[in-house]
């Protein structure tokens, strides 16, 4: 790599933009706690390392230049988004939204897999993320560079600006779980829950 400076500030940025991740992790946060929302940040972690690695091997080129994989995936995101969003909002009872108390054992460990799993396929249905890396990653590569190693490399670098931030906002929203009433997490969570929607409505508009 050279311009490592660069690429630090380029992936800081790409991190602290909102998007359909930060959405996400904000309703888990809200409904769920930081443990559930830290599984989330997990999953959502191991998709942008598989997009970093088939960026590296051309997949992410190869969908971003066809139009009909990049519909296709775009239109499933979308569909993924609503879906999520919809979920949120039609959610009635603190019960059935936000259980403040912490909970454990399996009930927690299900949540946990459901929630990286939401991170995962957010992430990997996102074709968005396919054509920024091939857009991104070429620019900070040296002439020569094993470009698989590389690519991993920079897309780890995000996964850990992502960890830090996301976890910490993780944190944040679980400590107002225990100070705030129930009622009000809720609303965060379905005002969350309207966020996914409009990011879903803005992915399907996007169908070329």
């Amino acid at each position: 790599m050279h311009s490592l400076p660069a690429f630090l500030a380029v992936a800081l940025a790409v991190t602290l933009t909102p998007g359909p991740a930060f959405a996400l992790l904000l309703q888990t946060a809200a409904a769920h706690g930081r443990h559930v929302a830290l599984a989330n940040i997990a999953g959502n972690s191991v998709g942008v390392l598989i997009w970093g690695a088939l960026s590296a091997v051309g997949v992410s080129a190869l969908i971003a230049a066809n139009e009909v994989a990049y519909d296709v995936l775009l239109l499933t995101g979308a569909g993924f988004l609503l879906y999520l969003g919809v979920r949120a909002l039609r959610a009635r009872g603190s019960a059935s939204v936000v259980s403040v108390a912490p909970s454990t054992g399996a009930p927690e460990r299900n949540q946990s897999w459901r929630a990286a799993r939401k991170g995962l396929v957010n992430c990997l249905a996102n074709p968005k993320l396919a054509v920024f890396f091939v857009a991104l990653f070429p620019q900070f590569l040296t002439p020569g560079t094993a470009v698989l190693p590389a690519a991993l490399g920079m897309a780890a670098i995000i996964v850990l600006f992502d960890v830090i931030i996301y976890g910490t906002v993780a944190i944040v929203v679980d400590r107002f779980r225990e100070v705030i009433r129930p009622v009000f997490m809720r609303r965060l969570s379905q005002a969350s829950g309207a966020v996914l929607v409009v990011f879903g409505l803005g992915l399907a508009r996007e169908a070329r």
